[in-house]
């Protein structure tokens, strides 16, 4: 009864949080304010697909956050001023999409980074992404000087309209971020559950050594994970940009944190191993609506935060009962 009490607990948590809040904060059921909540659900879920994949092999991503900043200010410095080709002395204006490809391509080029330091020179993962942390931030506020890239409309001379829709536009009545939410959280399901790089990626998580020794290329997974979510983080670095409709570098500061609490609350084993990409939505679901429920409330900031620590150290001690009662249930 405790080890699927503990199972559910995400889904538990959501029913208690929703339940909670919708009794005590004012307009906490409009249609507004639900919309805005879905949004901001999107943003964790999004980061969350890509965080789960490196957890699931027994790594952790801190340098996230830090990517959500870099990659808003490169989509805003590219709309904003294009891109200089200093030998052609000439200054090109990316189209929307490519915009979004350049961040996207750079966010996973930071993965790559990240992977590489992990499997080829064998710098733990909290560590090489804790460096990596710093350098993106500190490449963000390099690329403005610390000022914010504001008013990122487009020109319809330039053909870079459009970028506003991303994160503020809507699809039949859905926010744009849960449009692409919804789709990313399938394909990651799907490949997570019924290819082989999936299984490859459990494999690992549960027992490397043994990975390695029936065939698994153990470094090409790692690796692979740490650009999916580096991805996924440059992804949502967009999205917010696109939202606020500006870039500023210090975007994304404790995202990873809610990432990762989404991640583990959704029933992953930061030991790898254990988890999914479902668990992860629902771990993000309840998340989002803790912090905007608060909000409503006019809960102060800084008990937001107490708060919040409190459920991502509640997370992993209840992953830990859940590693025991199974590890008790498998040796009964």
């Amino acid at each position: 009864m405790a080890a699927a009490l503990i199972r559910l607990r995400a889904l538990i948590a959501l029913l208690v949080v929703f339940v909670f809040f919708a009794a005590l904060a004012p307009h906490f059921l409009s249609v507004g304010s639900l919309l805005i909540m879905a949004k901001h659900i999107a943003i964790i879920a999004v980061l969350g697909i890509g965080m789960t994949y490196v957890v699931l092999t027994g790594g952790i991503d801190l340098s996230v956050g830090s990517i959500v900043g870099l990659a808003g200010m490169v989509a805003g410095s590219l709309i904003l001023n294009g891109l200089t080709l200093t030998p052609f002395g000439l200054v090109i204006y990316p189209s929307v999409p490519l915009v979004v490809l350049i961040a996207v391509l750079l966010g996973g080029a930071i993965g790559l980074a990240n992977g590489t330091l992990v499997t080829r020179f064998g710098v733990a993962p909290f560590i090489a992404t804790l460096g990596m942390l710093y350098i993106a931030r500190g490449a963000a506020l390099l690329s403005s000087g610390g000022a914010t890239f504001p008013n990122l409309v487009g020109n319809s001379e330039l053909g870079n309209e459009g970028f506003p829709l991303l994160g503020a536009g809507h699809l039949l009545g859905i926010p744009t971020p849960v449009v692409i939410m919804t789709l990313l959280a399938l394909v990651a399901a799907f490949v997570a559950a019924r290819t082989p790089f999936g299984r490859y990626v459990y494999a690992v998580g549960g027992n490397a050594r043994a990975a390695l020794l029936s065939g698994v290329r153990v470094g090409r997974v790692k690796t692979i994970v740490y650009v999916i979510s580096g991805m996924c983080a440059a992804l949502v670095g967009v999205l917010v940009a696109s939202d606020l409709v500006s870039a500023h570098p210090a975007s994304g500061e404790t995202f990873e944190l809610s990432a990762i609490a989404a991640v583990v609350l959704g029933g992953a084993s930061l030991a790898g191993g254990r988890g999914t990409i479902g668990g992860t939505i629902i771990g993000a679901c309840v998340i989002g609506t803790l912090s905007d429920g608060m909000v409503m409330m006019g809960v102060s900031e800084f008990w937001q935060m107490v708060i919040k620590g409190t459920v991502i150290v509640a997370a992993v001690i209840l992953d830990q009962l859940q590693g025991r009662l199974g590890g008790a249930s498998d040796r009964g």
